[in-house]
């Protein structure tokens, strides 16, 4: 993947799409984060880094070049926080599952616009202090993905994928 600048009306074009979902309610429970340009740095350096150096504090500095590079693989990186509303009719469930179309949306999207485009967790998705960065409550929301922007720089092999016949059944 490469790390060269995505248009803007392309990225409008994408963020759009991820906002079409479905949304019982209308109650939109997620947030759209964009990270690009100096914040991918930032980010890596100030948080990703340091938090792995506190959960790993015997890394090898090939981890920790890595892991202060993290953000830094794509032009534009979108984190998808989940963030459900207290709501009597709609479960907490739907709204989980809305911010995962978010991200499927935003990752289709780029996909056919035929950028590199991947969606990842990785650990710190899952790190109070990265999801208070971005503007998230630790006690309620959680980062449902980031998705990796960027041009490709060749042609991605399809990863293996199950057996249709394993998991589809009729009824």
């Amino acid at each position: 993947m490469s790390n060269a600048e995505i248009p803007a009306e392309h990225l409008d074009v994408i963020l759009k799409a991820g906002l079409r979902v479905p949304d019982h309610g209308a109650l939109n429970p997620w947030r759209i984060k964009v990270i690009k340009g100096d914040s991918l740095k930032y980010i890596d350096e100030n948080i990703i880094v340091k938090e792995f150096l506190n959960q790993n504090p015997k890394a090898d500095e090939v981890s920790i070049d890595r892991e202060s590079k993290r953000l830094q693989r794509a032009s534009v990186v979108i984190a998808v926080l989940s963030c459900p509303i207290e709501n009597s009719k709609i479960p907490e469930w739907e709204m989980r599952l809305s911010s995962g179309a978010v991200c499927m949306n935003i990752l289709s999207c780029a996909q056919f616009l035929n950028y590199a485009a991947q969606w990842l967790t990785e650990w710190y998705a899952y790190n109070d202090n990265l999801l208070k960065y971005l503007g998230g409550d630790i006690k309620k929301d959680k980062i449902s993905g980031f998705i990796y922007l960027g041009h490709k720089k060749e042609e991605p092999t399809e990863r293996k994928r199950p057996d249709p016949n394993n998991i589809i059944s009729f009824v």
